[in-house]
């Protein structure tokens, strides 16, 4: 089993900077990908980014590529998800995701639907 924590949201302007974490603990030696998805209120769960383990590619939504930054902490078995430029439209939970023992390709680590394991998320505001 696999659990996932994320921390680093909170409250920010437009145009800040935030970066979230996902640790994970347990058997983290099955992990294959880490995703990254938000929900705004009364919206779907959209896909933001992912990590492959095995070779460290990632992928990324068109609605943040530029602004996001998605990276591994081998060390620490965290997942971090760097946050610049960030607009009113970012407002969203924040989850975390993880995909086992797998083979990953790119576009399954865009649907919701691939993942295992998901975190309880964590909220990010961002003001006018």
């Amino acid at each position: 089993q696999v659990q996932l924590v994320e921390s680093g949201g909170g409250l920010v302007q437009t145009g800040d900077s935030l970066r979230l974490s996902c640790a994970a603990s347990g058997r983290t030696d099955r992990i294959s990908v880490i995703g990254w998805f938000r929900q705004a209120p009364g919206k779907e769960r959209e896909y933001v980014a992912a990590i492959r383990f095995s070779d460290g590619r990632t992928t990324y939504s068109d609605s943040i590529q530029g602004r996001f930054t998605i990276s591994r902490d081998n060390a620490k078995n965290t997942v971090k998800l760097q946050m610049n430029s960030l607009k009113p439209e970012d407002t969203a939970v924040y989850y975390c995701a993880a995909k086992f023992d797998s083979s990953s390709n790119t576009a399954s680590m865009a649907r919701s639907s691939y993942y295992d394991s998901w975190g309880q998320g964590t909220q990010v505001t961002v003001s006018t």
